[in-house]
């Protein structure tokens, strides 16, 4: 390395005596600081100051693999599309697993430091968390069987489908110890859900009211399973007004509720329609600081407009 170096041509000594004046060339100039340096830094003591080692890098673990697969039953094909592989690894004691990879696709090769891992597979709704352990130099094969089948629920309403956007379910796991836990909301009909193999609560919303219908069904690993419900329910529409027959007021404020006062649906508006159950209700209008009721009664299929009248 250069080092940089201010060098006098005319080097000058001083005396008492004399004053003589010596050149000398700058090579040998540089030549004779350098070796001085040298020679200095070989002088210094060492004793009482350690000795700086080089890092050490910690060995690589030794590498492995895994070659994961997923079937619907034990005896069941493999499943080839619309799997998600999640891989995390070792928990350590009193934390959680950390996510290290995730693949999409069917059959997935793992190839990472030998140990333990922790995968999940999931095929929709259906999914199995299981440990498998990876060896140094060797690669494996890894099977899941979710025990998994699929879940077709469709809607009956008076012999004809239902409308678009009229019906959805929601799915709920078997009761477990009083509490049932959802699993999926939002259910159109026609669709097919992928669900663990057991047994489910479907629960069937008509409308924005209480059209309700619950059902248990049984969802088989490696079968389809479908189940159709059932409504039986009423359109109703509500109008405020001063005589039968007259224009309903705008911005009024509509409470639904049963005889004995359970609210069954709340809304605004001059004419809102609304899909009950079949039974007596109280329909209660609000605008401003009066309020007007009106008793009435649906059966099944019907579909009818219930005027509340300001008196």
């Amino acid at each position: 390395m250069d080092l940089p170096v201010q060098v006098t041509r005319g080097l000058t000594l001083a005396s008492p005596v004399r004053q003589v004046s010596i050149a000398v060339p700058a090579s040998r100039l540089v030549g004779a600081i350098l070796a001085v340096m040298a020679a200095g830094v070989a002088a210094m003591p060492t004793a009482g100051f350690a000795q700086q080692q080089p890092p050490v890098a910690a060995p690589l673990a030794p590498i492995g693999g895994a070659v994961l697969e997923a079937v619907l039953t034990d005896d069941g094909q493999r499943i080839d599309q619309g799997l998600v592989w999640r891989v995390y690894s070792k928990r350590d004691v009193g934390s959680q697993p950390k996510l290290i990879a995730t693949h999409r696709e069917p059959t997935p090769t793992l190839k990472l430091p030998a140990g333990d891992y922790t995968v999940n597979v999931g095929f929709g709704r259906a999914h199995l968390t299981r440990r498998i352990v990876i060896k140094p130099g060797e690669t494996g094969a890894e099977r899941f069987v979710l025990n998994a089948g699929g879940l077709k629920l469709l809607a009956d309403i008076g012999g004809a489908a239902p409308a678009p956007n009229t019906v959805n379910f929601q799915i709920q796991s078997d009761e477990t110890s009083g509490n049932r836990a959802t699993v999926i909301s939002g259910v159109k009909p026609g669709l097919i859900v992928r669900l663990n193999a057991g047994i489910y609560q479907v629960v069937s919303t008509y409308g924005d009211a209480n059209a309700v219908v619950r059902a248990d069904v049984t969802v088989e690993a490696g079968k389809m399973t479908e189940a159709a419900v059932s409504h039986a329910a009423a359109k109703v529409a509500f109008k405020l007004v001063t005589q039968p027959g007259g224009d309903a007021f705008p911005d009024t404020q509509w409470t639904i509720q049963t005889l004995g006062g359970e609210i069954v649906k709340e809304s605004v508006g001059a004419i809102p329609t609304h899909v009950l159950a079949p039974g007596t209700y109280a329909a209660i209008a609000r605008r401003g600081a009066k309020t007007f009721r009106r008793d009435f009664l649906i059966r099944h299929g019907d579909t009818v407009q219930v005027e509340v009248i300001m008196q």
